[in-house]
C-alpha cells in the first residue's frame, strides 16, 4: 500500500512549520526529506507516526506494523541492550532480540549495561528497535547523527537492503550524499513547503543545494567500480 501525505498543515502557534506539504511513497521505495534545520521535516515524520496531527490535510496509507526512530529516543541505561529491545517490545523473546541486535551489527556488546555503548552502537541499537517486528513502513530522523563516516555508510546499506526486500523507507538527512546514493526520490522542504521533489540526482542540483544550506560547493560526479555517483565538492 503507498502511503500518501496529501496537503498537510501543521502549525504550534508560531506560524506553520508545514504548509500544504503532499508526498506519495510507493511500497519499496527510500525517499528522503532534505532541508534546513527546523523546517518541519520531524514534523512531518511525527505525522507520519501519529504523534502529531495536522491542522488540516491527511496522512494515509499507514501500516499497522510501523516502525521509527526519532532523535529523543533513548535507552534504559541500566538495561543491556537485549533487555532495552524487549523492554520496548515485549513479545520479543530473548533469542529474537539477540538475532535483532545481530542484524545490525550489534554482537558483542549485547550484555553491556547500555550507558556504555557508544553514540554508534545506540543509533544502531535504535534501527534494530525499529525493525524488531518487522515493519512495512520505516520511518528514521537523521539515523547517521552520532556515526562516523564508515559507519553512516554501513547503516545505510543496511537501510538499502531493507527497501530492495521490500520495506518502504521515510528519512530525513542533511547529507546530499545519502540522498544521492541510497534513495529513490528526495523531498526537500524550505520554510515548510515543498521546494522540489524527484530523482535526487535530478533534483539536487548545485544551486538547489547553494539556495538550502548558503555555502559554496559543486555536484559532481564520482568514479566508483562500474561507473559512478553525484557527489558534492566544497569550494574553497
Amino acid at each position: 500500500m503507498d502511503l500518501v501525505i496529501s496537503h498537510v498543515y501543521k502549525d504550534f502557534g508560531r506560524g506553520p512549520v508545514l504548509r500544504d506539504v503532499s508526498l506519495t511513497v510507493r511500497q519499496g521505495e527510500t525517499v528522503c526529506l532534505m532541508g534546513p534545520s527546523g523546517l518541519g521535516k520531524t514534523t512531518l515524520l511525527r505525522c507520519v507516526a501519529g504523534l502529531e496531527r495536522p491542522e488540516s490535510g491527511s496522512v494515509t496509507g499507514v501500516p499497522e506494523r510501523l516502525g521509527y526512530v526519532f532523535q529523543e529516543d533513548r535507552l534504559c541505561e541500566n538495561l543491556n541492550p537485549v533487555s532495552n529491545l524487549r523492554l520496548v517490545t515485549p513479545a520479543l523473546s530473548r533469542t529474537a532480540a539477540a538475532e535483532a541486535l545481530a542484524a545490525v551489527g550489534l554482537t558483542d556488546c549485547q550484555r553491556q549495561p547500555a550507558r556504555e555503548l557508544s553514540g554508534g552502537m545506540v543509533q544502531k541499537f535504535l534501527l534494530a528497535n525499529a525493525l524488531a517486528l518487522n515493519p512495512a513502513l520505516v520511518l528514521l530522523d537523521e539515523p547517521t547523527a552520532n556515526l562516523d563516516y564508515g559507519n553512516q555508510f554501513r547503516l545505510l546499506w543496511q537501510v538499502r537492503a531493507l527497501a530492495d526486500s521490500g520495506y518502504t523507507v521515510l528519512l530525513s538527512t542533511h547529507n546530499p550524499e545519502h540522498a544521492f546514493r541510497f534513495a529513490t526520490d528526495v523531498l526537500v522542504l524550505r520554510e515548510g513547503g515543498v521546494r522540489a521533489f524527484g530523482p535526487a540526482a535530478e533534483t539536487l542540483t548545485e544551486e538547489l543545494l547553494r539556495e538550502i544550506y548558503r555555502i559554496p560547493l559543486t555536484v559532481a560526479d564520482i568514479p566508483v567500480p562500474g561507473g559512478s555517483v553525484k557527489g558534492c565538492v566544497y569550494d574553497a
